[in-house]
């Protein structure tokens, strides 16, 4: 079983290879590595990242097959579906890092501004839906600091919605909590930049 440490290295270099330019093609999706995760999968991290197509989570990292177990929903929130998930691949897999993945510019933190700003009645329930679990946040934040320009507003909001995510996995789940005090699980936050490529850990790491 791979610490949680060790996995979190092994994401921070392979982002590092992937900014360079210097991915392992080969190695991450040959057929031997196929036939190999075909028996069986051992996921070193688990990664509940946001859907946006700019965002797989298998290229930022330079993962191949077998290596992570993602979960990718609009602004990645956390639902029951979710931790639900999430406490699969602890339990099935032994898997001792979770990464909650956010992304600068992200559409469903600006959908969550622009509603609590001006309510827009054409969003369809299920948009809704998300949009309900980013605006405590978001809501926060606005409250304390409501002249604060748009684009510094979505990138501090951004952060706070990923901060909420790793707060309602470590404490929403009891069979999570276990893990994180028994069993070595660390749980952070992490946010991608669409413009350098970069993932900046931020939360959750001491």
């Amino acid at each position: 079983m791979i610490s949680a440490q060790e996995a979190l290295r092994r994401l921070r270099e392979g982002n590092a290879r992937f900014v360079s330019g210097e991915r392992n093609h080969d190695a991450l999706t040959s057929e031997h590595r196929r036939r190999e995760v075909a028996v069986a999968q051992e996921p070193f991290a688990i990664i509940l990242g946001c859907s946006d197509s700019r965002v797989p989570a298998e290229t930022v990292f330079d993962q191949g097959l077998g290596d992570l177990f993602v979960i990718r929903v609009a602004g990645n929130i956390v639902a029951p579906s979710q931790i639900g998930s999430v406490e699969f691949a602890t339990e099935r897999f032994g898997t001792r890092l979770v990464v909650v993945l956010g992304h600068s510019n992200c559409g469903a933190i600006t959908a969550t501004i622009e509603e609590l700003q001006r309510r827009h009645e054409e969003q369809s329930r299920n948009l809704r839906s998300i949009v309900d679990r980013v605006r405590p946040s978001v809501a926060a934040l606005l409250a304390i600091n409501d002249h604060m320009p748009q684009a510094e507003l979505i990138g501090q909001a951004v952060r706070a919605n990923i901060r909420m995510s790793v707060n309602q996995l470590r404490h929403g789940s009891e069979i999570l909590e276990q893990h994180v005090q028994k069993d070595g699980l660390l749980v952070v936050g992490a946010v991608y930049s669409l413009e350098t490529g970069i993932v900046e850990f931020f939360e959750g790491l001491e």
